[in-house]
Order: structure tokens, then C-alpha cells, then sequence
């Protein structure tokens, strides 16, 4: 009889240790980035998470992003989220929160004059073709922004909602400053409470990150702005050549293109993007059925990107 006690408690001992050891790696997964350890040891980590948390992922293997989550847009429910606490670089898919702001705080209507930032570009980034002197209404610099995924476009977004805020014209350096603080505060009143943005395009910064969960809520807001939710949802925006550059904008989310290989029907946003670091990111969305979807896919691969965010859409109108 002692001898199986004293195997109990030794079995009771061993346990406790190894939930300790699995509590601590949880701690650790939570904090680090997964893809920077070994691939055998982030497989194993997210085994153990998976086992811990009760998550169930039969219906979406072979993902090939790094985080992901679809969530039902009217509800908030979350459908299916894998590492969506994870911090993670969102590249271009931050210009959906600069884009929500400008909204906000400026009139659709009011011209907007572009100024010296236009020439702040940096080799191979993208760009909506703006020139300083340039003057495009509040709607279409949403638009620049959000189609072609305009980073020129997303510094006057952003000076120019500092100084509308502040009253009075601004160093370039400080107006993007003050708007990075309005974004953060912005994102903590939608509970995106694990983010911190740094700019207002995605350019990669080591302290410009958010998670999928907190995408998935500053996407939930903007979409349920009608004029946003108009522009990002067409394949191409006249902005009726108001705009000397560009007449048109082309819409950069292939699952909204209807003669692309990747197109999704009921597919109505929202943003792509990418950078080295960030990898392939895609924040989605659709409508079937009056059942309204957000999906996110954080550092997917290049086709990836698409088959992952299908793959959660199709996930989320079967739940």
C-alpha cells in the first residue's frame, strides 16, 4: 500500500511538473514569434496549445499562414482562429485602420492638397502615382490607399487628419507621429488592445504589430462603414480624373475580381499586403446569404494568401 502511494504521488509530482512546463511554453508562444524557432519546435508547440486550448482544426489543414481567423461580421463571433493572439506584422492591411480614421474625421467631399510627402517614397514600395500639388477628394485618397494600396497616399491621409485635428499646419515628421497616437488610441477603443502601429501604411518597424484578432476587430469597424465598405468592395474606382496621375484605381484583392482564378463570390473586401518580414496578409470579407464574413491571414505565402482566406470564407458560410 505505500509503495502505491508513494507511486502516486510521485505520478501526482510528474504531472504537476509537466502542466508547469506546458504553462510556461504557453506563456512563451504568446510572446515570441513561433516561425522564429525551430520548424520541429514550433510544430510541437502548437500541438501542445492546440491540445491545451480544446481547439479542433479537422476541416482546415494544409493552412499556410502563420495566424489566421474568420469571425461573423454582425456578431463578433469568432468561427475558427488559429495563433490569432499572435503578434504579428500587418503590412498594408494597417492602411484599413488609417483609412477608418480618415473617415471619421474628415468630410468624403473636401479636397485635399498633396503635399511634400509625396516625394517621401521608398525604393519598391507601393504607390498610387500621387505628385505634390496633386488634389483628390477625402473618398478617393480612401480609395488610393486602398486599392492600390497607396503608401503615398496613406501620408497625406495622415498629415492631413493631424492637422485638421491640431489646427494648424505640421512638421511632416510630427503630423505622422500624432496620427500614429490617434491610431493607437483609436485601436484600443475597437479592443484591438495588443496592437501598437507606428506609421500609417505598414512600412515594416519592429514595433508596428497587431494580431489577427485585433485585424479581425478594426475590419469589423471599417466595414461597417457604408462609404468604406463601397470602395474597397469594387474591383476598380473612377475617381473621375480629379486626380491628374491616375483616372482609375485597380483593386489589388483578387477574391473581388471576377475574371481572376481566385475570385470568391459575395466577396466585398477588404485589404492585401506584404512585406518581407510580414509575409503575404490578406484581411477579407464576403456576403452569402445574409451571412456577412471578416477572414485575416497573416504571413500566408503568395498563393497562399488567397487559398487560405478561401478556405476560412467557405469554413465560415458551412458553420
Amino acid at each position: 500500500m505505500q509503495v502505491e502511494k508513494g507511486e502516486r504521488v510521485y505520478l501526482r509530482k510528474k504531472w504537476l511538473a509537466i502542466l508547469a512546463v506546458i504553462a510556461l511554453l504557453l506563456f512563451l508562444s504568446n510572446n515570441l514569434q513561433l516561425d522564429r524557432l525551430h520548424p520541429r519546435a514550433a510544430a510541437l508547440m502548437n500541438k501542445i496549445e492546440e491540445k491545451w486550448r480544446g481547439i479542433k482544426t479537422p476541416q482546415l489543414s494544409g493552412l499556410e499562414a502563420h495566424a489566421v481567423l474568420v469571425m461573423d461580421q454582425d456578431s463578433g463571433k469568432v468561427l475558427y482562429a488559429y495563433n490569432d493572439k499572435k503578434k504579428m506584422y500587418p503590412a498594408s492591411t494597417t492602411k484599413i485602420l488609417t483609412a477608418l480614421i480618415l473617415l471619421e474625421k474628415g468630410d468624403p467631399d473636401e479636397l485635399v492638397t498633396i503635399g511634400g510627402e509625396a516625394s517621401l517614397r521608398t525604393l519598391g514600395e507601393s504607390s498610387s502615382g500621387l505628385q505634390e500639388g496633386d488634389r483628390l477628394s477625402v473618398q478617393d485618397l480612401v480609395a488610393a490607399m486602398m486599392l492600390p494600396s497607396g503608401n503615398d497616399a496613406a501620408r497625406t491621409a495622415a498629415i492631413y487628419i493631424a492637422e485638421k485635428e491640431m489646427g494648424h499646419k505640421l512638421e511632416t515628421e510630427k503630423a505622422l507621429a500624432y496620427f500614429a497616437e490617434m491610431m493607437n488610441q483609436r485601436a484600443k477603443e475597437l479592443g484591438a488592445k495588443n496592437s501598437h502601429f507606428v506609421n500609417p501604411h505598414g512600412l515594416h518597424h519592429p514595433d508596428h504589430y497587431t494580431t489577427a484578432q485585433d485585424m479581425a476587430a478594426i475590419a469589423m469597424a471599417a466595414m461597417n462603414n457604408e462609404l468604406f465598405q463601397t470602395i474597397v468592395s469594387a474591383p476598380v474606382y473612377d475617381n473621375h480624373g480629379r486626380e491628374r496621375t491616375l483616372s482609375a484605381y485597380h483593386n489589388r484583392n483578387k477574391l473581388i475580381q471576377p475574371d481572376n482564378e481566385w475570385y470568391f463570390k459575395g466577396a466585398n473586401g477588404v485589404k492585401t499586403g506584404y512585406t518581407e518580414m510580414a509575409g503575404y496578409c490578406l484581411v477579407g470579407s464576403a456576403v452569402r446569404n445574409d451571412k456577412a464574413l471578416i477572414t485575416v491571414v497573416l504571413h500566408s505565402t503568395e498563393l497562399g494568401v488567397w487559398s487560405d482566406s478561401i478556405k476560412l470564407l467557405d469554413f465560415g458560410f458551412h458553420s
